[in-house]
Formats: C-alpha cells, sequence, structure tokens
C-alpha cells in the first residue's frame, strides 16, 4: 500500500479573546513544530470576517513559515479566487514558491463565509464559475503564457509571468464540500482535491460518491484525477486515555460548536450543547462519528475507516483547532506522529517482525550461547574470572551458563 501524508490545516478558529500577535506566532510556533516531527503538509486559509479566522493572507502566513522550517510543503487553505484579480493571485504564488525553495502548493476556492462575499460586493452565485474562469487563466500563466482576457470581473492584456514557479510543476488543488462542484473542477482540469466536509458524519460518508463526480467529469473533460492527490479532513484530539482527552477538549470544544458554529456562523440544523461531556459524545462517541477524541488506537481505527469508506485516498489532514490548551494541542499533535503514523504506515511492521523472530527461533541463539560458554571454560583465567563477574552482568543468557562449582569439580 503506498504511504499516506499527514498533514494540518489552520483555518484558523481561535476564540475571540485573545491578542491577535500572540496568535499568529503561536500558529507559527506550531508549523515548526509539525516541520519537525515529519509531518508532510500545512494549510492555511484566507478569511475576512467572522472574528475566529483573522488570517486574511495565506501566502504572508506561509512566507513566513517557510523561514522556519525545513521540508514540510506549505499550501493555501484556500485562496478565494473570485476575491482577486488571477494575475496578482498567479504572481503571489510563484513568489511564495521561490521564497520557499519550492514548496508550495496552490490551493483554491470559490470562497467560503458569505459575509466575506458580502463585504467585497461579489454575488454569492458568481463565485464557483469565477474559480473555475481564474484556475483556467492561472495554468497557463504558469505555463509561461502570454495571456490577453476579458472577463465581467477582471480584464488582462498582454498578461505574462516575469518568472515561473521554481518547481517544474506546481501542485494545483481545489476545496471540497460536500456538493458535486469542487469535485467536478477537480476533475475537469485534472488536479487535486482537499475534502474538507469529511469533518461531519455526512460528509465522511459520501467519499465515495465524491470521488465519482471527480471520475465522471475528468471522463468527461479528457483529464485524470488521481487518489494520491486526494486529501481528506479531519478532527481530532488525542491523549493518553479516553478520559484524558475528554477532559482536555470537552471544554473548548463546545465553546467552539456553541459560539463559532451555532451563534456566528448559525448553521442550520445545529443546536448548542448544554455541557463538555454532551459535546464530546455528540462529536466523537455516535455512530458514524466523524472526529476522534482518544488514544491513538482510536484515530488509527478512524483512518481505517476513512481509507475503507472512500476506497483510498492520499493524505490524512488534521484540522487544527483550540479544543484543548496550547500545551496540549501541540503534545496531540506530537502523539499522532509518535503513534499514529507509524502504525498507519507500516514504519514498525518490521521491529515487530524482528522481535518475533528472536522470540519464536530461541534454540537457534541458545546454540550460540553454548558456543560462547565452551570458549570461556578452555581458558582457567577467563573461568575463574566468570566467578566474579557473575552470569547476570555479562550478556550471555543465563539458560547458557556452567554450573562454576561442577566445573571446577571435575578439574
Amino acid at each position: 500500500m503506498a504511504r499516506l501524508k499527514f498533514g494540518a490545516f489552520l483555518a484558523p478558529h481561535h476564540p475571540i479573546g485573545e491578542h491577535p500577535m500572540l496568535q499568529f506566532r503561536r500558529d507559527l510556533d506550531l508549523v515548526e513544530q509539525l516541520d519537525a516531527l515529519g509531518y508532510d503538509e500545512f494549510w492555511c486559509g484566507e478569511h475576512h470576517s467572522s472574528g475566529w479566522e483573522m488570517i486574511a493572507s495565506p501566502e504572508m502566513f506561509l512566507a513566513a513559515a517557510g523561514e522556519r522550517t525545513k521540508r514540510i510543503k506549505l499550501g493555501t487553505g484556500v485562496i478565494s479566487l473570485p476575491y482577486h484579480h488571477p494575475f496578482n493571485v498567479a504572481q503571489r504564488m510563484v513568489q511564495l514558491d521561490h521564497m520557499t525553495g519550492g514548496r508550495a502548493i496552490f490551493g483554491s476556492g470559490p470562497g467560503a463565509l458569505a459575509s466575506d462575499a458580502h463585504t467585497l460586493g461579489i454575488d454569492p452565485m458568481t463565485q464557483r464559475d469565477r474559480q473555475d474562469e481564474a484556475i483556467g487563466v492561472i495554468r497557463r500563466l504558469f505555463n509561461g503564457e502570454r495571456v490577453t482576457a476579458k472577463s465581467d470581473w477582471f480584464t488582462m492584456n498582454d498578461a505574462a509571468l516575469q518568472i515561473l514557479p521554481l518547481q517544474e510543476e506546481m501542485p494545483f488543488v481545489v476545496a471540497s464540500q460536500i456538493s458535486p462542484s469542487g469535485m467536478t473542477l477537480a476533475g475537469k482540469y485534472g488536479i487535486g482535491i482537499i475534502s474538507l466536509g469529511s469533518m461531519t458524519t455526512q460528509g465522511l460518508m459520501s467519499l465515495q460518491q465524491q470521488w465519482q463526480f471527480a471520475e465522471d467529469a475528468a471522463k468527461k473533460h479528457g483529464t485524470k484525477v488521481n487518489r494520491a492527490d486526494w486529501r481528506v479532513l479531519l478532527t481530532f484530539h488525542i491523549a493518553e486515555t479516553r478520559e484524558q482527552a475528554r477532559r482536555e477538549a470537552g471544554a473548548g470544544l463546545m465553546r467552539w460548536h456553541n459560539e463559532y458554529n451555532v451563534g456566528t456562523l448559525q448553521r442550520p440544523g445545529l443546536t448548542a450543547f448544554s455541557s463538555p461531556d454532551e459535546a464530546v459524545d455528540n462529536t466523537a462517541f455516535v455512530e458514524g462519528a466523524a472526529s476522534t477524541i482518544g488514544t491513538p488506537d482510536d484515530l488509527v481505527k478512524t483512518i481505517k475507516n476513512v481509507m475503507e469508506v472512500s476506497g483510498g485516498v492520499g493524505a490524512i489532514i488534521g484540522f487544527v483547532h483550540d479544543w484543548a490548551n496550547p500545551e496540549n494541542t501541540r503534545r496531540s499533535w506530537d502523539m499522532v506522529a509518535r503513534y499514529v503514523v507509524p502504525e498507519i504506515n507500516g514504519y514498525i511492521d518490521g521491529l515487530r517482525k524482528s522481535q518475533k523472530f528472536v522470540i519464536e527461533n530461541r534454540a537457534i541463539f541458545e546454540r550460540a550461547g553454548q558456543a560462547v560458554m565452551a570458549k570461556i571454560m578452555e581458558n582457567e583465567k577467563a573461568a575463574e574470572a566468570l566467578k566474579v563477574t557473575g552470569v547476570g552482568r555479562v550478556a550471555i543468557p543465563a539458560v547458557n551458563a556452567p554450573d562454576l562449582q561442577k566445573e571446577a569439580a571435575k578439574r
């Protein structure tokens, strides 16, 4: 099985009340930690309203993150294309790619918050068509073409990039919720996908159908989509025990749900939780739960279920949240890297097989120990020294050690 990639997605979702400067710095600290732990990708988004999401320029944030990190890929998750002139987006992404040494991933979307579109005076009915139009133009610019184009929202006259991306082919990724539009767009252009709707039970169970939308669109447009380029977003908080994870995440989860999802966005069908325990139970311990609050083994089970219901994806991207305090949040990401990633990708299978082989072939290795002891007993001084050092103080299995008193009697 191909190795599964792992990453993090920072919207961000920070409760209102903390100094924004310190939030930015803590988020950069997290990217640095994830890079050191071996995570493959880090994503951050673009928002202009709601209070909880305060990164307006993912390119600026990722440029700063690039200076703190060495190998982790840095993705815009996402740039809302209808909010920008496509030429400016292309320019900024090229600059980001060069500034990060070829680690940029270009993720785009139509814009997630209706309040953002309202702020910018954009008709929500035009957003998805504009994203499609912008992707087509940006791909041409990245290919080195000189583009002249006139639209109802932008104009280009003989536009060409002065420098091209550092990567031979910068990855293109589109965001997908539960509607087919994102997957269809990925299929049209033969590009990657990051599924954001998988954080809900409904979105998780629809993954297989979602992929079918992408394949149908690819077939229609003569392109190909690859499951290795499909990223699925999950929410989790991990600790040594389920009880500890529950204690650490409950209050923050309740606040996030009540103040953000219910109170701010007023998502249809959602009601406020009355206690942290109710928040945890209804988020992570209901039938078909898409979130995991528990141990590394619980998250391993969730990921294996995602692979089964989806038919296979290329990356699991964890959603960054403030359910727990900063210290416990960092420890959760650390535990995922230490225990979940190697279990999923088989990094410790060889160690387990090696241990099992030694246990099951004990007789072979005892024979080797007997040969060592025979050599020791051939030398009187070595035999005398063994009386002092004792069998328990040398790297020889006790079962192979001779009876020293019996050996002395023989002599």
